[in-house]
């Protein structure tokens, strides 16, 4: 991860999936690629499965991110929380091995004295309202979805509305699996302006098969794809520089 800078898939299933590579080893990738991986598993009320439970937490923890199952009426006030939490989750980390590197031992923020920890997480609040955060948001646009469609369309919305409100730079992408014509199919190219998002929704439809584990890879390739298009237009301006233009 690079200095103020985070990187978040946010991955919103019904679990089971059922095409492609296992979704828990490309998590376990994306995290060693420094992108948190949070799932929001939406269940319906008479019906969990347990299978399917497993398969989020398993998704969330290899991903170093977190998880939380939801019916789909709380799904808008939980995007928002799982987006925060994690944000905290990872930049808490970041303070604890910069703290280890301070004091030239193993040291966590717990166990920190309670005045410490207090101004350590003031320090964590602050860098979560100023850090850039990249967010990319993996719909499953499976059959089952479809009666949750409208849910998440709303809390997208309100995700943006949340971020809007941030004083760092964020950056959003999404794409839905499946796809119309491939297994993933992005639907909104990153950008600053989450306004957009109501721009794909009429593109959003349900149908076919889940498969999670390519809408991940394809994810941990699309931050990949902005990395090294960033370092070429760096390149460019070094080449400017020197050349006095």
């Amino acid at each position: 991860m690079t200095k103020g800078q985070l990187k978040q898939i946010l991955l919103i299933t019904d679990g089971c999936s059922n095409h492609g590579e296992d979704p828990i080893a490309m998590a376990a990738l994306a995290s060693e690629q420094g992108i948190t991986v949070n799932v929001i598993g939406i269940v319906e009320e008479s019906v969990i499965d347990q299978e399917a439970i497993q398969e989020i937490e398993g998704i969330a923890m290899s991903g170093g991110g977190v998880h939380q199952i939801v019916y789909a009426h709380q799904l808008s006030h939980t995007v928002q929380m799982v987006t925060r939490k994690a944000m905290t989750q990872t930049l808490q980390g970041v303070v604890n091995k910069e703290l280890q590197q301070i004091l030239g031992k193993k040291v966590s923020m717990e166990e920190l004295p309670p005045e410490k920890r207090g101004e350590v997480m003031e320090v964590v609040d602050e860098l979560g309202e100023t850090v850039s955060l990249e967010i990319l948001v993996l719909v499953d646009t499976s059959a089952s979805m479809k009666p949750k469609l409208p849910t998440v369309k709303e809390a997208l919305l309100d995700l943006s509305i949340s971020l809007n409100s941030r004083t760092g730079v964020n950056q959003f992408s999404v794409s839905v699996f499946p796809g119309k014509k491939d297994e993933v199919e992005k639907v909104l190219d990153w950008t600053p302006k989450l306004e957009s998002l109501s721009s794909i929704f009429p593109k959003l439809s349900t149908g076919g098969i889940t498969p999670t584990g390519p809408a991940i890879r394809d994810a941990i390739h699309h931050f990949k794809k902005k990395r090294s298009l960033r370092s070429l237009l760096k390149n460019d301006e070094q080449y400017f520089d020197e050349s006095g233009m």
